[in-house]
Protein backbone atom coordinates (compact mmCIF):
# COMPACT_ATOMS: atom_id res chain seq x y z
CA UNK A 1 0.00 0.00 0.00
CA UNK A 2 2.39 1.90 0.66
CA UNK A 3 4.36 1.56 -2.89
CA UNK A 4 1.28 2.48 -4.21
CA UNK A 5 0.43 5.99 -2.73
CA UNK A 6 4.48 6.76 -3.27
CA UNK A 7 3.98 5.71 -7.25
CA UNK A 8 0.44 7.42 -7.27
CA UNK A 9 2.02 10.77 -5.46
CA UNK A 10 4.89 10.19 -8.10
CA UNK A 11 2.53 10.18 -10.74
CA UNK A 12 0.79 13.16 -9.62
CA UNK A 13 4.25 15.29 -9.69
CA UNK A 14 4.84 14.59 -12.38
CA UNK A 15 1.22 15.23 -14.05
CA UNK A 16 1.59 18.49 -12.73
CA UNK A 17 4.71 19.44 -13.94
CA UNK A 18 2.98 18.02 -17.56
CA UNK A 19 0.24 20.90 -16.73
CA UNK A 20 2.54 23.50 -16.24
CA UNK A 21 4.21 22.96 -19.10
CA UNK A 22 0.89 22.91 -21.25
CA UNK A 23 0.14 26.27 -19.72
CA UNK A 24 3.63 27.94 -20.67
CA UNK A 25 3.57 26.18 -24.00
CA UNK A 26 0.14 28.67 -24.87
CA UNK A 27 0.95 28.21 -28.98
CA UNK A 28 0.31 24.44 -28.14
CA UNK A 29 -2.24 24.66 -26.00
CA UNK A 30 -4.64 27.24 -28.32
CA UNK A 31 -3.40 24.92 -31.44
CA UNK A 32 -4.99 21.49 -29.21
CA UNK A 33 -7.94 23.24 -28.78
CA UNK A 34 -8.53 25.30 -32.10
CA UNK A 35 -7.39 22.06 -34.41
CA UNK A 36 -10.90 20.05 -33.94
CA UNK A 37 -12.70 23.24 -33.88
CA UNK A 38 -11.59 24.45 -37.26
CA UNK A 39 -12.53 20.36 -38.66
CA UNK A 40 -16.20 20.63 -36.64
CA UNK A 41 -17.01 23.40 -38.06
CA UNK A 42 -15.82 22.88 -41.63
CA UNK A 43 -16.59 19.26 -41.91
CA UNK A 44 -20.54 20.51 -40.78
CA UNK A 45 -21.20 23.12 -42.08
CA UNK A 46 -18.70 24.11 -45.06
CA UNK A 47 -18.18 20.37 -46.86
CA UNK A 48 -20.88 19.92 -49.60
CA UNK A 49 -20.64 17.02 -51.79
CA UNK A 50 -24.32 18.00 -53.77
CA UNK A 51 -23.90 21.55 -54.51
CA UNK A 52 -26.30 23.49 -55.42
CA UNK A 53 -27.30 27.53 -56.74
CA UNK A 54 -24.21 27.08 -59.21
CA UNK A 55 -24.10 30.17 -61.65
CA UNK A 56 -25.50 29.45 -64.89
CA UNK A 57 -25.83 31.36 -68.00
CA UNK A 58 -29.02 31.51 -70.60
CA UNK A 59 -28.44 31.83 -74.16
CA UNK A 60 -31.91 32.50 -75.58
CA UNK A 61 -33.20 33.07 -79.17
CA UNK A 62 -36.85 33.02 -77.88
CA UNK A 63 -39.34 34.07 -75.00
CA UNK A 64 -42.29 32.46 -74.47
CA UNK A 65 -44.85 31.46 -71.27
CA UNK A 66 -43.40 27.64 -71.98
CA UNK A 67 -39.66 29.29 -71.73
CA UNK A 68 -40.11 30.80 -68.63
CA UNK A 69 -41.70 28.19 -67.11
CA UNK A 70 -38.61 25.76 -68.14
CA UNK A 71 -36.22 28.48 -66.91
CA UNK A 72 -38.32 28.59 -63.33
CA UNK A 73 -38.51 24.69 -63.47
CA UNK A 74 -34.91 24.59 -63.01
CA UNK A 75 -34.41 27.51 -60.66
CA UNK A 76 -36.53 26.28 -58.27
CA UNK A 77 -35.09 22.77 -58.72
CA UNK A 78 -32.02 24.71 -56.52
CA UNK A 79 -29.38 23.56 -58.75
CA UNK A 80 -29.25 26.42 -61.37
CA UNK A 81 -28.73 29.98 -60.51
CA UNK A 82 -29.40 32.18 -63.67
CA UNK A 83 -26.94 34.87 -63.27
CA UNK A 84 -26.65 35.82 -67.01
CA UNK A 85 -29.65 36.49 -69.45
CA UNK A 86 -27.58 37.11 -73.50
CA UNK A 87 -28.85 36.76 -77.07
CA UNK A 88 -25.12 36.36 -77.66
CA UNK A 89 -23.21 33.02 -77.22
CA UNK A 90 -19.71 34.31 -77.05
CA UNK A 91 -20.64 35.86 -73.83
CA UNK A 92 -21.77 32.76 -72.53
CA UNK A 93 -18.97 30.78 -73.87
CA UNK A 94 -16.63 33.27 -72.77
CA UNK A 95 -18.39 33.16 -68.83
CA UNK A 96 -17.93 28.94 -68.87
CA UNK A 97 -14.44 29.68 -70.02
CA UNK A 98 -13.72 32.06 -67.00
CA UNK A 99 -15.14 29.87 -64.20
CA UNK A 100 -17.49 32.42 -63.42
CA UNK A 101 -20.35 30.20 -64.66
CA UNK A 102 -21.03 25.58 -64.12
CA UNK A 103 -23.60 25.64 -67.26
CA UNK A 104 -25.37 27.43 -70.01
CA UNK A 105 -28.20 26.69 -71.09
CA UNK A 106 -29.15 27.64 -74.95
CA UNK A 107 -32.61 27.53 -76.41
CA UNK A 108 -33.28 28.45 -79.80
CA UNK A 109 -35.33 29.88 -81.95
CA UNK A 110 -38.54 28.28 -82.84
CA UNK A 111 -38.29 25.70 -79.47
CA UNK A 112 -41.71 26.44 -78.38
CA UNK A 113 -43.85 25.74 -82.07
CA UNK A 114 -41.88 22.46 -82.57
CA UNK A 115 -42.30 21.50 -79.16
CA UNK A 116 -45.78 22.20 -79.19
CA UNK A 117 -45.88 20.15 -82.68
CA UNK A 118 -44.42 17.32 -80.95
CA UNK A 119 -40.95 17.13 -82.89
CA UNK A 120 -39.07 17.06 -79.55
CA UNK A 121 -36.50 20.20 -80.31
CA UNK A 122 -33.16 20.29 -79.09
CA UNK A 123 -31.88 21.96 -75.72
CA UNK A 124 -28.69 22.34 -75.20
CA UNK A 125 -26.64 22.44 -71.80
CA UNK A 126 -22.66 23.09 -71.89
CA UNK A 127 -21.27 22.40 -68.42
CA UNK A 128 -17.71 23.15 -67.00
CA UNK A 129 -16.62 19.78 -66.14
CA UNK A 130 -13.01 20.92 -64.96
CA UNK A 131 -14.76 19.73 -61.55
CA UNK A 132 -16.60 16.39 -62.30
CA UNK A 133 -18.30 16.30 -58.59
CA UNK A 134 -19.54 20.01 -58.51
CA UNK A 135 -21.50 19.45 -62.40
CA UNK A 136 -22.62 15.80 -61.88
CA UNK A 137 -25.20 16.78 -59.27
CA UNK A 138 -27.19 19.24 -61.04
CA UNK A 139 -27.05 17.25 -64.61
CA UNK A 140 -27.94 14.27 -62.90
CA UNK A 141 -30.97 15.91 -62.30
CA UNK A 142 -31.75 17.98 -64.95
CA UNK A 143 -33.66 15.71 -67.43
CA UNK A 144 -36.25 14.95 -64.29
CA UNK A 145 -36.78 18.45 -63.67
CA UNK A 146 -37.11 18.98 -67.75
CA UNK A 147 -39.31 16.53 -68.17
CA UNK A 148 -41.77 17.36 -64.53
CA UNK A 149 -41.99 21.04 -65.75
CA UNK A 150 -42.44 20.38 -69.74
CA UNK A 151 -45.42 17.60 -68.77
CA UNK A 152 -47.24 19.69 -66.43
CA UNK A 153 -47.23 22.77 -69.52
CA UNK A 154 -48.82 19.66 -72.42
CA UNK A 155 -50.42 17.61 -70.35
CA UNK A 156 -53.67 19.53 -72.07
CA UNK A 157 -51.86 19.20 -75.29
CA UNK A 158 -53.63 16.50 -77.76
CA UNK A 159 -51.85 13.43 -78.77
CA UNK A 160 -49.39 14.17 -75.82
CA UNK A 161 -47.65 11.51 -74.15
CA UNK A 162 -46.21 11.10 -70.81
CA UNK A 163 -44.26 7.90 -72.07
CA UNK A 164 -41.77 10.04 -73.88
CA UNK A 165 -39.38 12.83 -73.36
CA UNK A 166 -41.12 16.10 -74.81
CA UNK A 167 -37.14 17.31 -75.70
CA UNK A 168 -34.13 16.35 -77.12
CA UNK A 169 -31.04 17.17 -74.47
CA UNK A 170 -28.11 17.71 -75.41
CA UNK A 171 -25.19 17.80 -72.69
CA UNK A 172 -21.78 19.05 -74.04
CA UNK A 173 -19.09 18.64 -70.60
CA UNK A 174 -16.25 20.79 -71.14
CA UNK A 175 -12.28 20.72 -70.80
CA UNK A 176 -13.05 16.99 -69.02
CA UNK A 177 -15.82 15.20 -71.21
CA UNK A 178 -14.88 12.24 -69.66
CA UNK A 179 -15.54 13.17 -66.10
CA UNK A 180 -11.94 11.81 -65.23
CA UNK A 181 -11.17 12.63 -61.97
CA UNK A 182 -7.36 12.66 -61.91
CA UNK A 183 -7.74 15.49 -64.62
CA UNK A 184 -8.87 17.67 -61.90
CA UNK A 185 -7.12 16.14 -58.79
CA UNK A 186 -3.89 15.68 -60.06
CA UNK A 187 -2.91 19.22 -61.03
CA UNK A 188 -4.52 20.13 -57.62
CA UNK A 189 -2.25 18.54 -56.05
CA UNK A 190 0.39 20.48 -57.37
CA UNK A 191 -0.68 23.53 -55.60
CA UNK A 192 -1.70 21.27 -52.47
CA UNK A 193 2.35 19.73 -52.00
CA UNK A 194 4.07 23.13 -52.65
CA UNK A 195 1.25 24.69 -49.80
CA UNK A 196 2.60 21.90 -47.71
CA UNK A 197 6.39 21.66 -47.96
CA UNK A 198 7.06 25.58 -48.66
CA UNK A 199 5.28 26.61 -45.65
CA UNK A 200 6.61 24.41 -43.41
CA UNK A 201 10.27 23.71 -44.36
CA UNK A 202 10.84 27.90 -44.26
CA UNK A 203 8.67 27.89 -41.04
CA UNK A 204 10.80 25.13 -39.27
CA UNK A 205 14.10 26.80 -41.61
CA UNK A 206 14.21 29.76 -38.91
CA UNK A 207 13.20 28.47 -36.25
CA UNK A 208 15.35 25.86 -36.51
CA UNK A 209 18.53 29.05 -35.92
CA UNK A 210 17.21 29.88 -33.02
CA UNK A 211 16.78 26.46 -31.26
CA UNK A 212 20.24 25.53 -32.19
CA UNK A 213 21.34 28.97 -30.45
CA UNK A 214 22.39 30.20 -34.54
CA UNK A 215 19.60 32.77 -34.55
CA UNK A 216 22.28 35.57 -33.16
CA UNK A 217 25.38 34.93 -35.62
CA UNK A 218 22.59 35.73 -38.14
CA UNK A 219 21.30 38.60 -36.54
CA UNK A 220 25.10 40.00 -35.95
CA UNK A 221 26.32 39.66 -39.87
CA UNK A 222 26.61 42.78 -41.68
CA UNK A 223 23.36 42.27 -43.46
CA UNK A 224 20.22 43.84 -43.31
CA UNK A 225 17.00 41.71 -42.34
CA UNK A 226 15.42 42.04 -45.78
CA UNK A 227 18.86 40.53 -46.76
CA UNK A 228 18.74 37.80 -44.39
CA UNK A 229 14.96 37.25 -45.35
CA UNK A 230 15.78 37.10 -48.68
CA UNK A 231 18.94 34.88 -48.16
CA UNK A 232 16.62 32.46 -46.34
CA UNK A 233 14.25 31.82 -49.07
CA UNK A 234 15.37 32.20 -52.64
CA UNK A 235 17.14 28.27 -52.33
CA UNK A 236 13.14 27.63 -51.96
CA UNK A 237 12.23 28.85 -54.59
CA UNK A 238 14.60 26.39 -56.26
CA UNK A 239 13.15 23.23 -54.32
CA UNK A 240 9.90 24.22 -55.54
CA UNK A 241 10.64 24.46 -59.18
CA UNK A 242 11.94 20.83 -58.91
CA UNK A 243 8.89 19.50 -57.06
CA UNK A 244 6.68 21.14 -60.05
CA UNK A 245 8.83 19.56 -62.49
CA UNK A 246 8.61 16.43 -61.15
CA UNK A 247 4.64 16.26 -60.39
CA UNK A 248 4.03 17.58 -64.01
CA UNK A 249 6.29 14.86 -65.44
CA UNK A 250 4.53 12.42 -63.34
CA UNK A 251 1.31 13.74 -63.94
CA UNK A 252 1.66 13.56 -67.99
CA UNK A 253 3.54 10.47 -68.20
CA UNK A 254 1.63 8.32 -65.24
CA UNK A 255 -2.00 9.95 -65.26
CA UNK A 256 -2.55 11.33 -68.78
CA UNK A 257 -3.27 14.60 -67.40
CA UNK A 258 -3.63 17.32 -70.57
CA UNK A 259 -1.63 20.35 -71.02
CA UNK A 260 -3.20 22.43 -73.07
CA UNK A 261 -2.19 25.86 -72.12
CA UNK A 262 0.44 28.62 -71.91
CA UNK A 263 3.51 27.33 -70.05
CA UNK A 264 4.77 30.81 -69.42
CA UNK A 265 1.50 31.36 -67.87
CA UNK A 266 1.81 28.37 -65.44
CA UNK A 267 5.16 29.49 -64.62
CA UNK A 268 3.90 33.02 -63.68
CA UNK A 269 1.48 31.62 -61.36
CA UNK A 270 3.46 29.18 -59.62
CA UNK A 271 6.17 32.03 -59.28
CA UNK A 272 3.70 34.10 -57.46
CA UNK A 273 2.54 30.96 -55.59
CA UNK A 274 5.71 29.62 -54.32
CA UNK A 275 6.71 33.69 -53.16
CA UNK A 276 3.34 33.70 -51.07
CA UNK A 277 3.89 30.53 -49.42
CA UNK A 278 7.61 31.48 -48.36
CA UNK A 279 6.58 34.77 -47.15
CA UNK A 280 3.82 32.57 -45.02
CA UNK A 281 6.21 30.21 -43.85
CA UNK A 282 8.68 32.86 -42.56
CA UNK A 283 5.66 34.76 -41.15
CA UNK A 284 5.11 31.34 -39.00
CA UNK A 285 8.94 31.41 -37.96
CA UNK A 286 8.54 34.47 -36.52
CA UNK A 287 5.22 33.57 -34.23
CA UNK A 288 6.80 30.39 -33.10
CA UNK A 289 9.35 29.23 -30.90
CA UNK A 290 10.11 26.17 -31.99
CA UNK A 291 9.88 24.12 -34.69
CA UNK A 292 6.83 21.93 -33.35
CA UNK A 293 5.02 25.32 -32.81
CA UNK A 294 6.52 26.21 -36.47
CA UNK A 295 4.82 22.64 -37.49
CA UNK A 296 1.77 23.36 -35.72
CA UNK A 297 1.12 26.65 -37.02
CA UNK A 298 1.89 25.14 -40.79
CA UNK A 299 -0.98 22.56 -40.20
CA UNK A 300 -3.56 24.82 -38.43
CA UNK A 301 -3.25 26.88 -42.00
CA UNK A 302 -3.25 23.58 -43.84
CA UNK A 303 -6.21 22.52 -42.78
CA UNK A 304 -8.87 25.09 -44.15
CA UNK A 305 -6.20 25.65 -47.32
CA UNK A 306 -7.17 21.99 -48.09
CA UNK A 307 -10.98 21.96 -46.97
CA UNK A 308 -11.76 25.61 -48.45
CA UNK A 309 -9.67 25.82 -51.69
CA UNK A 310 -11.51 23.71 -53.79
CA UNK A 311 -9.46 20.91 -53.92
CA UNK A 312 -11.07 17.78 -52.34
CA UNK A 313 -14.57 19.57 -52.34
CA UNK A 314 -17.07 21.58 -55.07
CA UNK A 315 -16.10 25.17 -54.07
CA UNK A 316 -19.47 26.61 -55.21
CA UNK A 317 -21.34 24.00 -52.56
CA UNK A 318 -19.74 25.71 -49.59
CA UNK A 319 -21.67 28.27 -48.04
CA UNK A 320 -21.15 32.18 -48.93
CA UNK A 321 -19.27 32.61 -45.71
CA UNK A 322 -16.53 29.48 -46.49
CA UNK A 323 -16.21 30.67 -49.51
CA UNK A 324 -15.25 33.98 -48.76
CA UNK A 325 -12.77 32.59 -46.16
CA UNK A 326 -11.27 30.63 -49.35
CA UNK A 327 -11.09 33.60 -51.45
CA UNK A 328 -8.42 34.79 -49.10
CA UNK A 329 -6.15 31.42 -49.02
CA UNK A 330 -3.79 31.49 -52.18
CA UNK A 331 -4.33 27.81 -52.78
CA UNK A 332 -7.82 28.41 -54.26
CA UNK A 333 -6.79 30.95 -57.19
CA UNK A 334 -3.39 28.67 -57.86
CA UNK A 335 -5.87 26.00 -58.46
CA UNK A 336 -8.05 27.89 -60.26
CA UNK A 337 -4.26 28.71 -62.48
CA UNK A 338 -3.38 25.65 -62.92
CA UNK A 339 -6.53 24.13 -63.78
CA UNK A 340 -7.37 26.74 -66.07
CA UNK A 341 -3.87 26.57 -67.84
CA UNK A 342 -3.86 22.88 -68.11
CA UNK A 343 -7.35 22.04 -68.81
CA UNK A 344 -9.29 24.97 -70.23
CA UNK A 345 -5.96 27.12 -72.11
CA UNK A 346 -7.63 30.17 -70.12
CA UNK A 347 -5.74 33.29 -70.99
CA UNK A 348 -3.99 35.61 -68.77
CA UNK A 349 -6.80 38.07 -68.91
CA UNK A 350 -9.62 35.29 -67.94
CA UNK A 351 -7.53 34.20 -64.77
CA UNK A 352 -6.19 38.39 -64.08
CA UNK A 353 -8.23 37.84 -61.21
CA UNK A 354 -6.65 35.76 -59.64
CA UNK A 355 -3.32 36.25 -60.34
CA UNK A 356 -3.98 39.80 -58.91
CA UNK A 357 -5.08 38.16 -55.62
CA UNK A 358 -2.13 35.96 -55.47
CA UNK A 359 -0.08 39.61 -55.59
CA UNK A 360 -2.17 41.14 -52.94
CA UNK A 361 -1.42 38.20 -50.74
CA UNK A 362 2.15 38.26 -51.04
CA UNK A 363 2.56 42.14 -50.55
CA UNK A 364 0.56 41.47 -47.10
CA UNK A 365 1.89 38.67 -46.14
CA UNK A 366 5.25 40.10 -47.04
CA UNK A 367 4.86 43.43 -45.28
CA UNK A 368 3.68 41.39 -41.73
CA UNK A 369 7.17 39.16 -42.09
CA UNK A 370 9.48 41.90 -42.83
CA UNK A 371 7.97 43.53 -39.54
CA UNK A 372 8.03 40.60 -37.44
CA UNK A 373 11.44 40.18 -38.30
CA UNK A 374 12.39 43.23 -37.22
CA UNK A 375 10.83 42.93 -33.97
CA UNK A 376 13.12 40.09 -33.64
CA UNK A 377 15.59 41.86 -33.61
CA UNK A 378 14.84 44.43 -30.87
Amino acid sequence: MKRLRASLARIGAIMIKELIQMKRDRLTFAMILLIPLVELVLFGYAINMDPKFLPTAVHLEEQTPIVRSLLKGMENSRYFDFVEHSDDPRISQSLLARGEVSFVVSIPAGFTERLLRGERPALLVEADATDPVAAAGALSHLPGIIERVLQHELKSLPGFSAQTSPVDLTIHRYYNPEGITQYNIVPGLLGVILTMTMVMITSMAMTRETERGTMENLLSMPSKPLEVMIGKITPYIGVGAIQTLVILVTAHFLFSVPFVGSMALLIAGLTLFILANLALGFTFSTLAKSQMQAMQLTFFFFLPSILLSGFMFPFRGMPVWAQWLGEVLPLTHFLRIVRGVMLKDSSFMELGVDFLALIGFLLAIGLIAIGRYRDTLD
